[in-house]
């Protein structure tokens, strides 16, 4: 059987996001690998370095407002919303990896004004 990449291409062009997912998922499943970008490690690795450059946002509590934290975390990531509503869900849930200081604390406050707990790394 030859590889068409053409073929592949053209349906996945026409797949759902969720189809996506599930391909993405099985495909780390099969081969043992991760569509993570690896943005924690670069930061990690700079571990003696004075001034912080990067932080993981962190949603310690989601708040009353299930629904607008949903919405919240779907805007910040453009996670689906089966994703966002499992990390909000799943509290403590690291919502962005890596983020500059700035990032993160607009993140914050977008998370705080819907009622959420929010703790930068």
């Amino acid at each position: 059987m030859a590889f068409d990449k053409d073929a592949i291409i053209a349906s996945l062009k026409e797949a759902s996001i969720t189809d996506l997912n599930d391909l993405v998922k099985g495909i780390e499943d099969e081969f043992g690998v991760s569509a993570a970008a690896p943005v924690a490690a670069a930061g990690a690795a700079g571990g003696d370095a004075a001034a912080k450059d990067s932080f993981d946002v962190e949603l310690t509590e989601s708040g009353d407002a299930k629904v607008k934290a949903i919405k919240a975390v779907r805007e910040i990531t453009g996670l689906g919303l089966k994703d966002a509503k499992g990390l909000v869900d799943n509290v403590p849930s690291i919502i962005k990896e890596g983020a500059t200081e700035d990032e993160a604390n607009d993140i914050k406050e977008k998370l705080e004004a819907v009622g959420g707990t929010v703790t930068l790394k």
